[in-house]
């Protein structure tokens, strides 16, 4: 099964590195992160692109950056239809997660279709 994790952000850089930690420890690691800006004004995005090249997540995290600010809800629809895994998970971006949780919750949709 294919996981997919999709996070959207907006002046999170309070939480943004916190929040990428808790994905990055995850015992079951996700196929592909992607990370969609929506137009923020701090150091938000680039706090992101420094976190992705230094723990070399390249491969596998993928950031976007919005050129027009469209608003949570929208950004993540937009994301959902950027997402190839089976199980998608979403994220806010100040979420932090228990580090088994992608691995609880995908066995939990593979025992019950």
């Amino acid at each position: 099964m294919k996981i997919s994790v999709v996070i959207s952000t907006y002046n999170g850089e309070k939480y943004v590195i916190e929040q990428l930690d808790s994905i990055k420890k995850q015992t079951r690691k996700p196929d592909e992160v992607i990370i969609k800006d929506d137009c923020s004004t701090d150091c938000t995005v680039q706090i992101i692109k420094n976190y992705i090249a230094e723990n070399h997540l390249i491969k596998s995290w993928k950031l976007i950056e919005n050129e027009d600010n469209m608003g949570w809800r929208k950004n993540f629809v937009e994301l959902l239809k950027l997402a190839t895994g089976d199980l998608v998970f979403l994220c806010d971006q100040d979420d932090i997660w228990m580090p088994e949780k992608v691995e609880k919750m995908s066995q939990i949709f593979l025992k019950n279709e």
